[in-house]
């Protein structure tokens, strides 16, 4: 990353939304269809779900107070970060898409931005963002 910004090199974040996870929308009873990728995925496992709620419960509870989104407040904080960093979460759905430009609006504090930061280093993410057969041809 500091190599991004004293290049001026932009960063695009892969899935700034978790596969929708950090919409707020995923949770410990969702099941997938086999034909749904995220099926697969170590991070969408019934106990990873579970532990990593904990990141969607802190959007959940921020967004309330923002009168926003999760989604929206996942992609502000994202925004916040430096004016190179620029989130494209993929959407089919034009009402997701509507959604995800309201992030552009909203406006989180010096105090908002520390509280997730300090919430989020206290939270142990849990799986693999891919399972392990992908990890292996990109050479992770």
């Amino acid at each position: 990353m500091p190599l991004c910004e004293e290049l001026g090199i932009g960063f695009v974040p892969w899935s700034p939304l978790g596969q929708g996870f950090l919409t707020g929308k995923i949770n410990t009873t969702t099941k997938f269809d086999s034909s749904d990728f995220r099926a697969a995925f170590p991070r969408f496992t019934p106990e990873a779900l579970k532990a990593n709620q904990a990141l969607v419960d802190l959007l959940v509870q921020i967004a309330a107070r923002k009168q926003a989104t999760p989604a929206q407040i996942a992609l502000a904080w994202l925004l916040a970060q430096k004016p190179w960093i620029v989130p494209i979460p993929g959407t089919t759905k034009l009402h997701r898409l509507d959604e995800n430009l309201g992030a552009a609006d909203v406006e989180l504090t010096q105090d908002d931005l520390h509280e997730i930061e300090r919430a989020a280093s206290e939270i142990t993410v849990h799986g693999d963002r891919l399972p392990q057969e992908i990890l292996k041809l990109s050479g992770r």
